[in-house]
C-alpha cells in the first residue's frame, strides 16, 4: 500500500506510541549525537522522514540542508550505483547545499528517465538508429549530471537481466554525451587559431566517437608528461644543462638553439620508437582506432596523422617548434633549420612520425608518396585543417565499412564532426542526407539539410528533388505504421523449424558460436546471395529453415538449419545488439523481450521446452516472459518509498 504524504512533506502514519517513546528518549541528547545516530548506516530515507515527524526537535536535527540528509543522499549513491565521484563534482566542497531537495529531485529525475527508457523498445524495436526519443529525454528539463547518473546506474545494474532496458539507455547516453562534447568543440572552434591546441581537437575527436569511454584531455595530458618525463631523463644524461630540462610540465617554450633543438628530437625519437616501441600500424592501416588518440597511447600504434599530433605536442613539450603539414597521401611534420625563420620549403626537415621519425628533405617526401606536388603542400596547416584531416581520414573508414551499425554509426559521428567544423561543404552534407535518408531516421532534420544544400547550391536541385520527394513519402509512411509479422510454429508452411528464438547455438562449420533472435522457414535472401554463400551446396539447400542470428564476434549472420546445432555448454553471447531482442541471460538461454515474443510467440515455451531436454534445468516458477518484470513495478515501488 502507497504511503500517504502529509503537506510539509513527509509521510503519515507512523505510529504514534512507538514515536512518543522514542522522542523521549532522544530529544536530550545533544544535536551532534543525534545527528550521528541519525547518519547510521542500517537508517534509510523513510527511517528519517518518520524521525523527522517525531518532534519539532528531530525535525531540525533532519532540516534539508543539515549533516543527515547530505549522509542519505550520498549513501544512496555510493551504495547503489557506485558513481558518487561522478555526482560530487556538482558538489564543491563545504557547499551548503539543500540535499533533501537534491534528494527529491535525483528521485524523480530517476523515475522520468526510467519510464522514458522503458517504454522506447515498444516504439523503436523495428529502428535500426533511434531517432526521436533522444529528443524526449532533453524535454524533460532535467539536471543533465542526474539524467547521466540514472543511465549510468541503469546500465551498471545486474549483469544478465535488464539487457533491453539497458540496451536503450546506453544509446541515449551515448547521444546526450555526444551533445556535450559537439558544444565543447564548438567553443574550441570559436577561439583564435593561437589559442587552439592540436592536441585538445584530437581528445575532443576521440571522446566524440566513443563517447561511453573515460577520456579526458587531462588524463591524456598526464601521459603525454609522462613519456616526457622519460625524454628528459635520457636528456639529462646526454646534457645536464640542456635547456628542456628546465621546462615545466605541459608548458610551452623555445629552444633558441638548433644544435639543442636536435639533441632533444634525437632523443625523443629514442624514447617513442625504441624504448616504446610506438610505429605505425601498416598491417591493419584502417582501424579507426588509430585515429583516436587515447587508444594509440594505450596500443602504441596509429596512422601518420595520430602519430604526428603525439610527436608534435611532445617536441614542443621539449621546446622544439614542429609544425603540421598537410601532405597527400602521408601527413607530416616540418621542423625549420634557419634561426630566424622561413617559408622556403627547402630550410626544413620534415618529420615522419609515421616511419619512427625519419628525417626528409622536401625532394624525399615526393619519393614517399610517388609524385611530384607544388610548394603549397609543404605549408604549415592550422588545428582545423589538422582535424578536419583527422575526421576525413574517420569518414573514410566509415564509408568503406561493411554496413553494420557500427559502420554506420562511425560514419554519422564523422560527418556530425565534419560539418561541425565545416558546415557548409555540400559534399558532405548530401551524403549526411543520404545516410540518415537509408537509415529512416530524423526525415524532418533531411528536410533542413536539403534546404540547406540547396540554398548553397541550387545546381543540385536534381539530387535535392529526389530525396524531398522520398523522404516526404517516409513521414507519411511512420504515421501508419505496418503491423508487425508474427510466426507462429503452428502454422503449417513452420513445420520444418526445429529451433527458437533464446537458444544458444554453435555453427557446426564455422565454430562461431551465437544466440538465435529470428528464423524463416525457407531461405529469403536474394538468389544472388544464395550463389555467393555457396548455399545450393548444402544438403537442404535454400529449402530449409534459415536463423538469423547475434554471433560472439560481434556480427548478425543468417545461418541454414543444417549448420546449427545447440551448445553443449550455453555462454553469454557478448553482442552490442543483444539487449534489443532479449531482456535476461537465464544461464542456459536468453528470455526474448515483450517486442521479440511478439514475432515469435510460440518460441518463449518451445525455448524453454528444449533447454529442459537438452540441459535437465528445472521448470522456472511462473510462466509468461520469464525475467522481464511489468513496466514501471520498481519505479513504483520506489516512488511509494520516496519523502515528496
Amino acid at each position: 500500500m502507497a504511503t500517504s504524504v502529509a503537506a510539509d512533506g513527509y509521510p503519515a502514519g507512523v505510529n504514534g506510541a512507538a514515536t512518543e517513546k522514542l522522542t523521549k528518549k532522544l530529544t536530550d541528547l545533544p544535536a551532534e549525537l543525534l545527528e550521528l545516530i541519525l547518519c547510521a548506516p542500517l537508517l534509510g530515507h523513510a527511517d528519517v522522514c518518520s524521525a523527522a515527524r517525531a518532534c519539532r526537535r528531530l525535525r531540525d536535527v533532519c532540516h534539508g540542508r543539515g549533516k543527515v540528509w547530505g549522509h542519505q543522499y550520498k549513501l544512496r549513491y555510493r551504495r547503489l550505483a557506485q558513481l558518487w565521484p561522478r555526482l560530487q563534482r556538482y558538489y564543491r566542497q563545504n557547499e551548503c547545499c539543500d540535499w533533501l531537495r537534491e534528494y527529491r529531485t535525483r528521485h524523480t529525475v530517476g523515475l522520468q528517465i526510467r519510464r522514458t527508457v522503458e517504454s522506447i523498445s515498444k516504439r523503436f524495436f523495428t529502428e535500426v538508429v533511434l531517432g526521436d526519443s533522444f529528443a524526449e529525454i532533453q524535454s524533460l528539463g532535467a539536471p543533465e549530471h542526474f539524467c547521466e547518473d540514472e543511465l549510468l546506474f541503469i546500465l551498471n545494474s545486474d549483469k544478465w537481466k535488464s539487457l533491453t532496458l539497458k540496451y536503450y539507455a546506453k544509446k541515449i547516453l551515448y547521444f546526450l554525451r555526444q551533445q556535450n562534447i559537439l558544444r565543447s568543440l564548438k567553443s574550441f572552434l570559436e577561439q583564435s587559431p593561437e589559442q587552439q591546441s592540436a592536441l585538445e581537437g584530437a581528445v575532443l575527436v576521440d571522446q566524440y566517437c566513443n563517447p561511453l569511454a573515460d577520456i579526458t584531455l587531462d588524463g591524456i595530458s598526464d601521459q603525454l608528461d609522462e613519456i616526457t618525463d622519460k625524454v628528459k631523463k635520457m636528456l639529462r644524461i646526454k646534457n645536464p644543462s640542456h635547456p628542456s630540462l628546465r621546462g615545466a610540465p605541459g608548458g610551452c617554450f623555445h629552444v633558441e638553439d638548433l644544435e639543442l633543438q636536435r639533441q632533444a628530437v634525437c632523443v625523443l625519437n629514442c624514447v617513442l620508437y625504441e624504448q616504446l616501441q610506438y610505429k605505425g600500424n601498416e598491417f591493419d592501416y584502417y582501424n579507426p582506432l588509430n585515429s583516436y588518440i587515447h587508444q594509440v597511447l594505450q596500443r602504441h600504434t596509429g596512422i601518420p596523422i595520430s602519430l604526428s599530433v603525439l610527436y608534435m605536442m611532445l617536441a614542443r613539450r621539449l621546446g622544439v617548434q614542429i609544425e603540421p603539414v598537410n601532405f597527400p597521401n602521408h601527413f607530416l611534420l616540418r621542423w625549420c633549420q634557419k634561426p630566424r625563420g622561413s617559408e622556403d620549403i627547402y630550410d626544413f626537415v620534415y618529420i615522419d612520425a609515421f616511419g619512427k621519425g625519419k628525417q626528409l628533405t622536401a625532394k624525399e617526401c615526393e619519393y614517399l608518396i610517388g609524385h611530384q606536388v607544388t610548394a603549397d603542400y609543404y605549408s604549415a596547416i592550422s588545428t582545423t585543417e589538422v582535424l578536419l584531416r583527422m575526421v576525413g581520414n574517420l569518414l573514410n573508414i566509415g564509408k568503406r565499412g561493411e554496413g553494420n551499425e557500427k559502420s554506420y554509426q562511425l560514419l554519422r559521428d564523422s560527418l556530425d564532426l565534419y560539418l561541425t567544423i565545416n558546415p557548409d561543404n555540400v559534399q558532405y552534407l548530401l551524403l549526411q542526407a543520404r545516410l540518415y535518408f537509408h537509415l529512416g531516421i530524423w526525415p524532418e532534420k533531411v528536410l533542413d539539410i536539403l534546404q540547406h544544400i540547396q540554398a548553397l547550391d541550387p545546381s543540385q536541385h536534381g539530387a535535392v528533388g529526389y530525396l524531398v520527394q522520398h523522404t516526404l513519402e517516409h513521414i507519411q509512411h511512420k504515421k501508419h505504421p505496418a503491423p508487425p509479422e508474427v510466426k507462429r510454429r503452428s502454422d503449417a508452411e513452420h513445420q520444418e523449424v526445429r529451433y527458437a528464438a533464446g537458444l544458444v547455438m554453435k555453427h557446426k562449420r564455422s565454430g562461431y558460436n551465437c544466440v538465435i533472435y529470428g528464423w524463416d522457414p525457407k531461405c529469403t535472401m536474394s538468389q544472388e546471395w544464395i550463389t555467393t554463400m555457396r548455399v545450393n551446396h548444402l544438403s537442404s539447400g535454400a529449402d530449409q529453415p534459415f536463423y538469423n542470428v547475434l554471433v560472439q564476434d560481434g556480427t548478425c549472420r543468417y545461418a541454414a538449419q543444417e549448420n546449427l546445432e545447440p551448445h553443449t555448454d550455453p555462454l553469454e553471447i557478448g553482442h552490442p545488439e543483444v539487449g534489443r531482442y532479449f531482456c535476461e541471460f537465464a544461464d542456459t538461454h536468453y528470455v526474448a523481450n515483450e517486442e521479440l515474443e511478439t514475432r515469435y510467440p510460440d518460441d518463449v515455451s518451445e525455448t524453454l521446452c528444449t533447454v529442459r531436454r537438452l540441459y535437465r534445468t528445472p521448470p522456472p516458477s511462473s510462466g509468461g516472459n520469464q525475467g522481464q518484470p511489468a513496466q514501471g513495478t520498481a519505479a513504483q515501488a520506489e516512488q511509494q518509498a520516496m519523502p515528496m
